[in-house]
């Protein structure tokens, strides 16, 4: 039996995705070469599940689509686990990583995410509801991206 028009062959029925993504940031970069312009596309990816896993990608090829999933495999691939104290982080933390400086401090419950583009984006795809941060130091989204990464990297949970 032949699969419909819309079946396809070789996929399976698709199952609701455990990680959330969100692209951050899709750039268009060009190299000069002898025969012209060489166009291509950077993605800036980062995934979370919401519950405390979170990664981030950086994807390159010649389409967007394709740098986007590219980015989101290597996100994926490269997951940490951030500890969390209810609905906020367990500590304040300062990072210099490169340009950007980054302040990250546990909020209130209630109080939202109050943060800038970057600091947003990886807080909400790790599932915390509550925290202020502030970007100190380059308007760059990709060191930000990675600051904020690596931040919430270093957070530990002090058992008592």
């Amino acid at each position: 039996m032949r699969p419909s028009f819309h079946q396809s062959r070789n996929r399976l029925p698709q199952e609701p995705r455990e990680f959330e993504e969100k692209v951050v940031q899709v750039n268009r970069v060009s190299k000069k070469t002898k025969g012209g312009n060489r166009i291509g596309f950077s993605a800036l990816v980062v995934v979370g599940n919401k519950k405390g896993k979170v990664g981030v990608g950086l994807g390159k090829a010649a389409d967007v689509a394709t740098a986007v999933r590219k980015a989101n495999t290597y996100a994926g691939r490269h997951l940490i686990d951030v500890p969390m104290k209810g609905t906020t982080i367990p500590h304040e933390v300062h990072i210099k990583l490169g340009a950007a400086r980054l302040l990250i401090k546990p909020a209130p419950e209630g109080s939202g995410v109050i943060a800038g583009g970057a600091v947003r984006a990886v807080a909400e795809a790790v599932g915390i509801k509550d925290i202020v941060g502030k970007i100190l130091g380059t308007n760059n989204k990709a060191s930000n991206v990675y600051a904020t990464f690596e931040a919430f990297k270093r957070l530990r949970l002090i058992e008592k």
